[in-house]
This record gives structure tokens, C-alpha cells and sequence, in this order.
């Protein structure tokens, strides 16, 4: 008699296809759940101001990483990896300084200035609060772990360079459609110049979806050329925490 007990595999069985399986359904809600937070985190940061948005930022982040885990994204495919850290704050600081440039230079052009101080400028506290604290915490790193790390990651590694600058660019543009719906004193300047009613609201939100859109191609951009999601990231901070300065000094 043999002792020998033979293990039957079941048909269709196949090592790991459960696991599989189980990631790739955590992160098909989780690829649900992140949009609706990026959207409360802007309605909060409208609504509320911004402490709400800080924390639902960094809640983004874990569950970001969390599908990038599920998805088996690598630290390379993220811009994360330590070997590109060098190059991202070389091509980071270099696209930075450019935009410190050309808000310098914006200030010396009176009728752009008179434009611009309309808006309302914050005190120097609320400014150095803005652009140190609220907006790296509250916009810039998690929009950029999600754009331009776990939703480019994905797209090319599936579809390749070209779809991947062009589709999360294309999601990128069209999220701001939220805030630009949003009250706030650049909103009220923006209805302004193009006007009120369906027309202007048309145009205000098409003007933002294009600019923000060939905005995200930019930093898809500087993400390949640096390999790095540091360096999006800084230009990212450069544009927004500079155009609070630049209001201030206007």
C-alpha cells in the first residue's frame, strides 16, 4: 500500500489567483474611494477652510499607497525610488527657480499688478502659513502622488509613456473643475473677465480644465525627465505657494 497522499489541484485553480484577485478588487474601490476624496477634500477647503483639507490629504496619501501596493506599482514606477532624488531636486529646483523668475519679472508690469490687487491680499502671516503648511500638505503632495505617481504609474505601465502623460494630464484638468467652481476671491475675478450666468461659468470652467490639463502635461513631463516625482512636486509648489507671495507683494 502506498503511503504516499497525492494533492488533486482543482480545476481552474491557479497558485495565487486569490490574492490576486482580492488586490486587484481592494483596489478597484479604493480607485473609487480616492477621486471622492480628492473632491471633499476641495468642497471642504472651500467650505470650511483649510484644516479639513490637510487631513484628508494625508489620508489620500496612505490610500494611495495602499493602491499602489495592491497594484504592485515599485517605488521606480512611482518616482520614489532613492536613486532619482538627486536628479528630482536638481530639475525640481531648476523648474522652481524659473517660476520665482517670472513672478519677479510679473511685478514690474503695473497693469498686471493693479489687476492682481484686487483680488485681496493676505497678511504676511496668513501668506508664510499658506505657501509653507496649507498648500504642500493640503494640495500639492497628495495631488501629486496621485497624478503624476499612482495614476501615471499605472497608465504607463499599461499603455506606455505617451497615454499615460496624456491621460492623467486629462483627469488632472478635469478635477479642477471643482474648485474652480468654488467661491474665493480669484473665482470672483475669473467670472469677472469672462462674466456671469451659463456663458461665463462655460468658459471659466473650460479655461481651467485646458490650462490645468497642459499644466499636468508639464509636470508628466518633468516626472520623465527627471525620473522623479520630486521634481513635479517643487514646480508644483513653486506655481501655487509663489502666486500667494505674489499677491502679497502685488
Amino acid at each position: 500500500m502506498n503511503s504516499t497522499m497525492s494533492t488533486v489541484t482543482p480545476a481552474g485553480f491557479l497558485p495565487g489567483a486569490t490574492t490576486t484577485r482580492w488586490r486587484l478588487s481592494i483596489a478597484g474601490v479604493l480607485a473609487v474611494f480616492v477621486p471622492l476624496s480628492l473632491v471633499a477634500a476641495d468642497v471642504l477647503a472651500s467650505s470650511v477652510g483649510p484644516g479639513p483639507d490637510i487631513l484628508v490629504g494625508l489620508c489620500l496619501i496612505v490610500l494611495l499607497a495602499m493602491v499602489a501596493w495592491l497594484t504592485g506599482l515599485r517605488l521606480n514606477d512611482l518616482g520614489l525610488a532613492r536613486s532619482t532624488w538627486a536628479a528630482g531636486l536638481r530639475w525640481g529646483l531648476g523648474a522652481a527657480a524659473m517660476v520665482t523668475t517670472a513672478y519677479l519679472a510679473a511685478l514690474a508690469i503695473t497693469p498686471l499688478r493693479a489687476s492682481v490687487a484686487e483680488v485681496g491680499a493676505p497678511t504676511w502671516s496668513a501668506a508664510v502659513v499658506s505657501a509653507v503648511i496649507l498648500i504642500p500638505l493640503g494640495t500639492v503632495i497628495h495631488e501629486e502622488f496621485a497624478f503624476r505617481g499612482v495614476l501615471f504609474g499605472l497608465l504607463r505601465r499599461r499603455s506606455g509613456r505617451r497615454v499615460a502623460v496624456l491621460g492623467s494630464s486629462a483627469v488632472f484638468g478635469v478635477w479642477h473643475i471643482v474648485p474652480a467652481l468654488a467661491t474665493g476671491p480669484t473665482n470672483a475675478a475669473m467670472a469677472d473677465a469672462v462674466g456671469e450666468g451659463l456663458g461665463g461659468t462655460i468658459l471659466r470652467l473650460a479655461g481651467t480644465v485646458l490650462i490645468t490639463g497642459l499644466g499636468g502635461i508639464l509636470l508628466c513631463e518633468l516626472r520623465v525627465r527627471s525620473g522623479s516625482l520630486l521634481a513635479p512636486i517643487l514646480l508644483h509648489w513653486a506655481v501655487n505657494a509663489g502666486g500667494v507671495l505674489f499677491v502679497l507683494l502685488a
